[in-house]
């Protein structure tokens, strides 16, 4: 079979700003369907060259051919939407025939925009689903995608892939995010300081096939350019060593989330007091019983938990769940409707904001870290303001750069400079992952994992949140609030297990078996309007039988220590109260549908 021709080639492209070359004869080629991620360090051109293919740029030189018919559809990093009224509006510019507006429908309900509302009056999360089925309804036959990722929650995500893998265009896309792009993509381009490798396999396979380059080329350059053969040789040495250490970091994470089953079990449930001696000097944050509600909503509801020192809290959940609330409750920058929030002493907070403290573009990174002198104080030493910087992937000669010529991914790392060189004991990290390419992620991970305090951190990054959390607060976005030990990965399997259990029992009650609609033909049983009766109460005395338990438990702190049996019998017997109310609740929910059929179909 003759392989068909792309319908993308670049030949030779040159393309510099300033001094700084970011294309040096690159090459490429693009084949129909084919889904590609771009991958590379903040700052080596991903974006440009995007840009360039789509001809927002033009290079310095490049021979460029595109198939005659050819449509590209281009999705920026920062959506620009700029004189629409709505998000409808915006996804309807993307439309090359007025007559089509169905296709635009049917992306706003998959993607669960909210067509009404204005885009300055919109999430970040909300603009970009917007952004990104403009780009999707003209049908293109090459899609370019940068970081579309940032900023939507999981649900979100994972109906991106969707679209993506039977979509039947070409896909380029730039993400941070490791478990997206594996399940995307089937070949991949590395952009490395000037050089575009391609590989004709997806990002799985980018780990293990990146060492072979770098391997190459310190073989390659080690009687040619000593310069060179330090260069490359740090950045091999500086990937190889993270993941060398990612085996002890997941060893470790998997003893801190051992400590937190054992922390929940000794205090029997995260609702207990602790009144005195060592755990109270490892408190960080006792919330209790709170409440919360916002603009009509009711985003936290009955939330009690207990952090304690050293835990690495993740907050997860669908956008608009009210991550970031419950974070201000729980650093009490917000005050519950009911309920309180109590704060650990001598707690010393660095808070990294997910709407990026502004950084001064007319200072130099330099003065950005280091107002005065050449040292800053980090972790309890000084450090000189280049060797930090160099902690965090810039170039000696970018300390003396403006922030003005940073990328926004770059901004990112420096805002993380900023956030982490701060004395402090407990670290709130909201969204620190938009942005930043794999190696910063890999660098942020290896310091937190050598962070001494407690951690608190919100992020949509499954690969990142699996590696980092011992445990996550699960928000549903009912006001519901769930704590899980355990990775992201268990929690998205486990939820997703409920949701199909769910739909499999709607799709039964949707079509009864035949002995099911003679059931519902006849009237209700005596049986049935007995249950219906009696359940409420059975279920209330239950309830308050749960509440009787939960109140011995936390009356008695003291009481695991002095008499285990007796705190595991009480325990055994809450398990089996609230499994017993689950059911009976479940079984007076059928009846009611039940009754409510036939009362449909008398």
């Amino acid at each position: 079979m003759v392989a068909e021709p792309p319908i993308l080639t670049v030949k030779d492209a040159h393309l510099s700003f300033g001094l700084k070359p970011l294309f040096t004869g690159l090459e490429l080629s693009i084949a129909r369907g084919a889904k590609i991620c771009l991958v590379g360090r903040n700052g080596s051109g991903k974006s440009t060259l995007l840009k360039m293919l789509c001809s927002q740029i033009e290079p310095d030189h490049a021979e460029i051919f595109i198939q005659p018919g050819t449509k590209i559809a281009y999705m920026p990093q920062e959506p620009d939407c700029a004189g629409f009224e709505t998000l409808r509006d915006v996804v309807l510019a993307g439309l090359q025939k007025k007559e089509e507006k169905y296709k635009a429908d049917i992306l706003i309900e998959a993607l669960k925009i909210k067509e009404a509302q204005s885009p300055l009056e919109s999430s970040g999360g909300e603009v970009r689903k917007a952004t990104l089925a403009r780009a999707l309804v003209s049908a293109p036959d090459i899609l370019l995608l940068d970081e579309p990722t940032n900023h939507l929650d999981i649900e979100t995500i994972e109906k991106l892939e969707e679209i993506i893998q039977k979509f039947t265009g070409a896909v380029v896309v730039i993400s941070h995010d490791r478990a997206f792009l594996n399940h995307v993509s089937n070949q991949t381009f590395w952009l490395d300081r000037g050089i575009l490798h391609t590989n004709n396999k997806g990002f799985s396979a980018f780990d293990e096939w990146q060492e072979q380059i770098l391997d190459q080329e310190i073989i390659a350059q080690k009687y040619l350019n000593k310069k060179i053969e330090e260069e490359t040789e740090w950045l091999h040495k500086g990937v190889t060593a993270r993941r060398k250490r990612n085996q002890g970091r997941l060893r470790r994470l998997q003893q801190l989330r051992q400590e937190r089953r054992e922390q929940v079990k000794q205090i029997g449930s995260v609702n207990l007091e602790i009144d005195s001696g060592e755990l109270r000097s490892k408190l960080v944050i006792e919330a209790k019983h709170i409440f919360k509600t916002l603009g009509g909503r009711e985003l936290v509801k009955d939330f009690s938990l207990r952090l304690m020192r050293g835990n690495r809290l993740g907050i997860v959940g669908p956008n608009g769940a009210g991550k970031t609330t419950l974070i201000k409750l729980l650093t009490k920058r917000l005050e519950p409707d009911s309920g309180h929030v109590r704060i650990g002493k001598n707690l010393e907070e660095a808070y990294f904001d997910q709407n990026r403290i502004t950084l001064d573009p007319k200072k130099t990174l330099w003065k950005t870290l280091c107002n005065e002198g050449d040292h800053i104080w980090v972790r309890g030493h000084y450090r000189h303001v280049v060797a930090y910087l160099k902690d965090f992937l810039f170039k000696p000669e970018q300390a003396q750069a403006l922030v003005s010529t940073l990328s926004g991914g770059e901004k990112n790392r420096l805002m993380l400079a900023l956030t982490l060189a701060k004395p402090s004991n407990f670290l709130v990290l909201d969204e620190p992952t938009n942005d930043l390419d794999m190696d910063t992620l890999e660098l942020l991970q290896e310091v937190l994992d050598e962070y001494q305090g407690t951690i608190l951190i919100v992020s949509h990054d499954r690969d990142f949140m699996d590696k980092v959390a011992t445990s996550l607060i699960y928000m549903k976005g009912d006001g519901q609030i769930k704590e899980h030990i355990g990775s992201y990965s268990d929690l998205l399997n486990k939820n997703n297990k409920i949701e199909e259990d769910i739909k499999k029992k709607d799709k039964n009650r949707q079509t009864p078996t035949k002995e099911e609609n003679n059931k519902i033909n006849n009237k209700l049983s005596y049986k049935d309007k007995r249950l219906l009766e009696l359940l409420p109460q059975e279920i209330e005395n239950i309830s308050k039988k749960i509440s009787e338990i939960e109140q011995k438990l936390s009356a008695d702190t003291e009481l695991y220590t002095r008499d285990p049996q007796t705190f595991d019998d009480l325990a055994a017997q809450l398990e089996e109260c609230r499994h017993q109310r689950e059911e009976k609740e479940n079984l007076w929910l059928e009846i009611q549908i039940k009754a409510e059929e036939l009362a449909q179909h008398p």
